[in-house]
């Protein structure tokens, strides 16, 4: 087991959290038992995610997605009481970590996406969030933009959306930014790619692909954020000699 003060900690300065200007607080948000030995991780803290870390008997629950973001009511009613009340209940801590978790040179989501999916990192990505968190790089081999389209369904187990003017168009040099960064295709392009890369997409994102010839993917927020807890998990349970279980609790979006 490992003390909960000293594993949030350690998170706090692995993931460099001062250096983040985010949307909501990073670390513990929640404090429940000292004592860590079994850590439960997902992508964001919902009702499901947390009825299943009870089940598992987690003592801390290690989320990307958690709660006490800044355009959210600071009243605990509603769903906000019931989350809240079961972690409470059950002794059960909340770490969360947002765009340090997307940051990350190599446990973050954007660097995570590159090593499932094979893709070459040559430098970072600036962002509308203040921070460059997304990638610039290369696909081991050049692709078809319907190619592409197909490994990343098969890869993120998620049909991502595509806006090509031409489904056969070569792509090599990519750029990309989980989550909600559908406005960093500006940077992409920017950054003279072949095609950009995030979770969500916008109405207007469809005229900026298609009056500029990026390709553009809306792979899943979702899916695109799976991986960054998964490797902070197990980086956690090699460190301090602990049990880490990821468990997905399936999001369309």
């Amino acid at each position: 087991m490992t003390d909960r003060d000293a594993l949030t900690t350690y998170c706090n300065r692995l993931l460099a959290i001062d250096n983040y200007r985010d949307y909501c607080p990073n670390g513990l948000q929640v404090a429940g038992k000292r004592a860590v030995t079994h850590i439960v991780s997902g992508v964001s803290a919902c009702q499901d995610l947390l009825d299943a870390a009870v089940t598992q008997q987690a003592d801390m629950l290690l989320v990307h997605h958690g709660y006490f973001w800044k355009n959210t009511s600071a009243c605990l009613t509603g769903i906000q009481k019931r989350r809240i009340q079961t972690l409470l209940q059950h002794d059960i801590s909340l770490l969360a970590y947002h765009l340090p978790l997307d940051g990350h040179p190599k446990l973050g989501n954007n660097a995570q996406l590159a090593q499932h999916l094979h893709w070459h990192i040559d430098a970072d990505l600036p962002s509308t969030c203040g921070q460059a968190i997304g990638k610039i790089g290369r696909l081991a081999q050049p692709m078809q933009a319907q190619a592409l389209q197909a490994q990343l369904a098969s890869t993120l187990s998620h049909q991502p959306l595509m806006i090509a003017n031409d489904p056969e168009q070569s792509v090599h040099r990519i750029a990309w930014c989980s989550g909600a960064a559908v406005d960093d295709i500006h940077y992409a392009i920017d950054a003279c790619v072949d095609a950009f890369i995030t979770g969500e997409p916008a109405e207007r994102v469809f005229h900026i692909a298609r009056e500029t010839g990026i390709v553009f993917y809306a792979a899943g927020h979702h899916a695109t954020e799976r991986y960054g807890v998964q490797a902070l998990g197990a980086h956690l349970a090699t460190q301090f000699g602990i049990t880490h279980q990821y468990i997905d609790i399936p999001c369309p979006i």
